[in-house]
């Protein structure tokens, strides 16, 4: 089982911020991801967006998080994202990024997130607020991952488009 040394991901920052039981299901290698529509529909974008990127930047991983797009020159991390929809997350996810590579002591100015579909780029800047709050998520996601049993269902608003819809709402 988990233990309190584990490596915390960006994609589970992401579903810790979305959904408490999403996070322990991920966690416990319950994916069901690979089976969805519009996850697929997420990377085709990420992987067909912007072609010369690899080109450019290069793919980052450290501490249990892979960055994608990293420019190294102009320390600028760049997660690209479908819709706005789950905004709250992706930022918290791209915060994390930030808040590893500044722990990792790798220069870092700040991260973008681009939504390609919509031709919308936003701008995240790590703050000492958030150098103060991610060590809580951190300990909330090792809480949450060491839960004896899967934490229960709470119906939001997203649950109809999450990959988990069946698993959760099937009994």
């Amino acid at each position: 089982m988990t233990n309190s040394s584990t490596l915390v991901t960006g994609t589970q920052i992401a579903y810790f911020h979305l959904c408490h039981r999403k996070l322990w299901l991920f966690a416990h290698n319950i994916k069901m991801e690979q089976h969805s529509d519009l996850v697929a529909e997420g990377k085709f974008i990420d992987e067909h967006s912007y072609l010369k990127r690899a080109d450019r930047w290069q793919e980052l991983s450290i501490e249990g998080i892979k960055i994608d797009h990293f420019d190294a020159q102009r320390g600028i991390v760049r997660e690209v994202k479908k819709s706005r929809k789950k905004e709250h997350a992706h930022r918290a996810q791209l915060l994390y990024y930030l808040y590893v590579l500044e722990r990792n002591e790798i220069p870092v100015s700040h991260g973008l997130l681009e939504y390609p579909k919509l031709r919308q780029t936003e701008e995240v800047w790590l703050t000492d607020e958030d150098r103060r709050l991610i060590p809580l998520w951190e300990a909330e996601v090792v809480r949450i991952i060491q839960l004896e049993s899967c934490p229960a269902l709470v119906k939001k608003p997203i649950c109809k488009n999450c990959s988990y819809y069946e698993f959760c709402f099937s009994a």
